[in-house]
């Protein structure tokens, strides 16, 4: 038998990337890809299809449904929280409606195949609001079910698509006729901040933590706009990538819910500086924190409890914080920049 497909999209961002050189190496699935801008040749290779192109255009992912056979669907393109906030209706466009259309495309491929499409969700812990450090601090690891209540466009983005994504699993068309075909299989992730030393930081407004350490490795003076003590939980981008793998792989009959945090390690903005000068003792890192990026972050968790996550698919962090940076991060970027 043939290997199932799998479909990527947002394929040449910083997750997207990282997944497909996984993807390759395991070598159990083929992978095609769709984002708004071409694939570089190195990534190619990796791909049985690859498209340039818009989510929001619906034509274009029948096409890609109609030309194969897809069984699994990373859904990774997105606008993220700083963008989103000078442009909230775009976000919404993308991220609501966009994800919208892969469900449906799924949903669809999931009738015709007789059989779930799983498909893989990356949220966020920008879906939280905590609504001062006080109840921050006295919030602590923060379960799935708390604090939803976020104050940016891209936290509200996720948080809807968690609740289409567990709509369409369990409840899509329960009225009409087809109440009984076989639906998709939707399972998310909330992700901490990334920290990913392949590819530069894209706007997140959790970035002030790779853009410290990019900005050191090429001799560049860092402002981070939020505070020293600006805290929130982050992961290494291969723990990233690995537990997107892992959630896909894992027994559905084991999972109890439709929507997981995970966590990696939890440091504040100056703990990261100090790590970074330490590796870099030349770096020039000062704090002249924004107001409203400031109180963006202040709003997530400092960190989050994934203890289902590792009691249902078995998850669990290979990279603690002096492990990210002495075996992943500092190694790979400092071979980046020469």
């Amino acid at each position: 038998m043939s290997k199932p497909v799998v479909l990527v999209t947002g394929a040449n961002g910083e997750i997207g990337r990282s997944l497909l050189q996984r993807l390759h190496t395991d070598g159990r699935y083929r992978v095609v890809t769709v984002d708004l801008t071409p694939l570089p040749e190195k990534y190619r290779g990796f791909c049985l299809e690859t498209y340039a192109g818009n989510i929001m255009d619906r034509y274009l992912l029948d096409q890609i449904a109609a030309h194969h056979e897809i069984e699994v669907v990373f859904h990774l393109a997105a606008l993220l929280s700083t963008r989103g906030e000078r442009d909230p209706e775009l976000a919404h466009q993308v991220n609501v409606e966009g994800t919208l259309h892969l469900l449906r495309m799924a949903q669809n491929q999931s009738g015709r195949l007789g059989r779930a499409v799983r498909f893989i969700f990356p949220s966020s812990i920008a879906v939280y609001g905590l609504p001062s450090l006080e109840e921050k601090t006295k919030a602590g690891r923060v379960n799935e079910e708390d604090w939803n209540v976020p104050i940016t466009m891209y936290g509200c983005n996720k948080l809807y698509c968690e609740h289409l994504g567990r709509y369409f699993t369990s409840y899509f068309r329960q009225l009409g006729a087809l109440a009984n075909a076989a639906r998709l299989d939707f399972r998310s992730l909330r992700f901490p901040g990334l920290i990913s030393a392949e590819t530069a930081p894209t706007g997140g407004t959790s970035d002030f933590g790779p853009e410290m350490l990019h900005a050191a490795a090429q001799k560049q003076p860092y402002r981070s706009f939020v505070g020293p003590n600006a805290k929130i939980p982050f992961m290494a981008m291969p723990d990233a990538v690995t537990s997107l793998v892992g959630l896909l792989e894992a027994d559905k009959s084991r999972l109890t819910q439709t929507v997981y945090n995970i966590s990696g390690f939890s440091v504040s903005a100056q703990e990261i500086a100090e790590r970074v000068k330490k590796s870099f003792p030349g770096a020039d890192i000062s704090f002249e924190p924004d107001a409203v990026r400031s109180k963006i972050v202040d709003s997530w968790p400092e960190d989050i409890e994934d203890a289902r996550a590792r009691a249902d698919w078995d998850w669990k962090p290979a990279y603690d914080f002096a492990r990210a940076f002495d075996e992943y991060l500092v190694p790979t970027i400092r071979k980046r920049y020469g």
